[in-house]
């Protein structure tokens, strides 16, 4: 199991950049901000851009991995964000993890875009599959129902090595069974936070179904289940998976047993939401995840 921490762009860089650096520190394999104009979860929050965010955390670390959460057609351009995702590989070293998905209502309505939920996955759709031509491809052309793009150049990508097998890492983040089959099909891995529950174990059922889905999608499109990583995103059941480090163990553990290759955790803040306690995240870095690797 590998593992991730997500970190909110509420704070100054004074504030936020000891807490990129402590997550390298702590040992997590991933980290990774939100990406949205404002979120829903506080949006009275002050709240900073997720780029220029994870620009900042690539020059203060050096190993860790470090991924939207995820970016979406609410606030990207396929052609525009190109541009942003290379440089964020460059300047992190090829550490870059790119997570992308539908987006949330709230930032559909302030863009002025708020589609039916059925334009919005169709949008979705098509940013995710002209972003990732313009991502292992140069020259590119398309006309699209939502994006257009014209003879783009898009040197220096991939800028992993030059081959089309080597370009930025593509985490979609899919519920529903169009999407799930996007990120199967186009995805280097597939992240869902489960949805909406009262319980925790209707969650867990929720993720297990979601889960199944993925693996029916696999074997009709004839990859390995190798091939595509499995990020949950814990934080998204009732309860908060840093309330102790029993419930944290308890939640990757089901995890694993759904076939997730990695888990996502966020951290803790004094009040809610993702309210928890700093001992535990310290105590769940230092004794539990070295024993669940």
């Amino acid at each position: 199991m590998r593992f991730g921490l997500a970190i909110l762009p509420e704070h100054p860089w004074s504030v936020a950049e000891p807490m990129w650096r402590e997550a390298e520190l702590m040992g997590f394999d991933h980290a990774w901000t939100f990406d949205h104009v404002t979120w829903e979860g506080l949006p009275d929050s002050p709240w900073f851009g997720a780029v220029p965010t994870l620009a900042a955390a690539a020059a203060v670390t050096e190993r860790i991995a470090l991924g939207t959460f995820v970016s979406s057609p609410n606030n990207h351009h396929p052609v525009q964000f190109m541009r942003e995702v290379l440089a964020l590989d460059d300047i992190s070293g090829g550490r870059f993890l790119l997570g992308v998905g539908s987006g949330g209502d709230l930032d559909s309505r302030l863009t002025g875009e708020d589609l039916p939920l059925r334009d919005r996955v169709a949008r979705f759709h098509e940013f995710t599959g002209l972003l990732d031509r313009l991502l292992s491809d140069d020259h590119v052309t398309a006309e699209g129902r939502f994006y257009t793009a014209r003879d783009v150049s898009t040197l220096p990508g991939p800028v992993r090595g030059g081959d089309t097998g080597n370009r930025v890492p593509l985490v979609i983040a899919a519920n529903g069974p169009k999407s799930i089959r996007l990120a199967v099909e186009r995805g280097d891995g597939w992240m869902t936070y489960g949805g909406t529950a009262d319980t925790d174990e209707d969650w867990w059922a929720l993720v297990a179904s979601h889960s199944r889905r993925v693996d029916d999608a696999i074997e009709v499109a004839g990859r390995s289940p190798s091939e595509l990583d499995r990020y949950l995103n814990l934080d998204s059941a009732p309860t908060f998976s840093l309330t102790s480090a029993a419930a944290f163990e308890d939640a990757v553990g089901r995890a694993a047993e759904l076939g997730f290759t990695d888990v996502i955790t966020h951290w803790p803040r004094p009040t809610e939401p993702l309210r928890g306690s700093r001992a535990v995240l310290d105590e769940v870095a230092a004794h539990v995840m070295p024993r669940l690797r």
